[in-house]
């Protein structure tokens, strides 16, 4: 059997969220929609968070209201506190995302609040959902910060350690500004599996540096089986000075493929999807496959090599 990899697409969550105009609500939902019918394991919709802190998705409530929920496919939402976790239970999540970062600086600048005041209110968060809904923890600039440099990895596991004991379901270990390296990925990812056995481990990265698939491929062979990407490669933190977008989810599902792993996507479906993004936000997007193609798709032979071939 292939090894199976289950992929959670971001990006109308994380690849919205920095957008400079306003995706329509209508939009968001299409986009939702489709992507449910290309074979994903997750989909994070939304933020169940202020909408002055982001406004690109102040219409949370009504999106996951209007969304056509396939079978087979988790909707999990990001929430930052508590009154974002009972809005996301009242819109029927199938799974909260908590985030904090490993990092002082970046969580002061992203979250406006030192670590240990993020997690005590993560902490009530999980302990108000009480097992109702499963949690997911995602955990930001777990290899580097772009202000303090290297956060150790030792510093990440132990963030991570604290939350399984409070019996969360998965922990995503975060590349937020894209400064992981293959070597370094591969040394988390193997001991972070050997101490969290139990837990759903996840891998999010950024193509900042252009060693996003070569991340991807260090944490496949070190045995991770979950991962994180957006459409088009859109997204990036708005506190995370020059980190660019998400490893683009076509790209990465067409390397996987290609090297006989199973994702359960239907790639041609989803370059389907991939190629209506530019229109639904004003640019062009990152991704490479929808230029290229996929490697398996030929091209006619010029007519002057069938001529050499004829000749004698």
């Amino acid at each position: 059997m292939k090894k199976r990899i289950h992929f959670n697409e971001v990006v109308t969550r994380d690849g919205f969220q920095i957008e400079p105009e306003f995706v329509p609500t209508d939009a968001k939902v299409r986009l939702v929609d489709a992507l449910s019918e290309c074979g994903y394991a997750k989909i994070e919709v939304t933020s169940f968070t202020s909408p002055k802190a982001i406004p690109m998705l102040r219409d949370a409530e009504e999106v996951m209201g209007r969304i056509r929920r396939a079978p087979g496919v988790e909707y999990t939402v990001l929430v930052p506190n508590l009154r974002g976790a009972e809005r996301a239970m009242e819109s029927r999540a199938d799974e909260l995302n908590l985030v904090m970062s490993t990092s002082e600086t970046h969580n002061l600048a992203n979250l406006r609040m030192p670590r240990e005041k993020s997690f005590a209110a993560l902490a009530d968060v999980i302990r108000f959902v009480d097992g109702r809904t499963p949690i997911n923890v995602s955990l930001s600039t777990a290899f580097g910060c772009p202000m303090e440099g290297e956060v150790p990895q030792e510093t990440v596991l132990g963030w991570a350690q604290r939350f399984a004991d409070l019996g969360v379901r998965g922990i995503t270990i975060c590349d937020t500004t894209g400064m992981a390296h293959p070597a370094q990925v591969a040394r988390m990812c193997e001991e972070a599996q050997r101490r969290f056995p139990g837990l759903q481990l996840t891998l999010h990265f950024h193509n900042t540096r252009g060693m996003g698939l070569a991340n991807v491929l260090a944490a496949v062979q070190a045995g991770i089986e979950r991962f994180d990407g957006s459409l088009g490669g859109l997204g990036g933190c708005p506190y995370a000075p020059g980190a660019s977008g998400n490893i683009s989810s076509e790209d990465t599902i067409h390397m996987l493929q290609a090297m006989g792993l199973d994702t359960g996507v239907d790639l041609a479906r989803l370059l389907q999807v991939a190629r209506a993004l530019p229109q639904i936000v004003g640019h062009e997007v990152p991704g490479q496959i929808v230029k290229a193609g996929p490697s398996t798709q030929l091209h006619p032979v010029p007519a002057a090599v069938a001529e050499l071939r004829a000749a004698p």
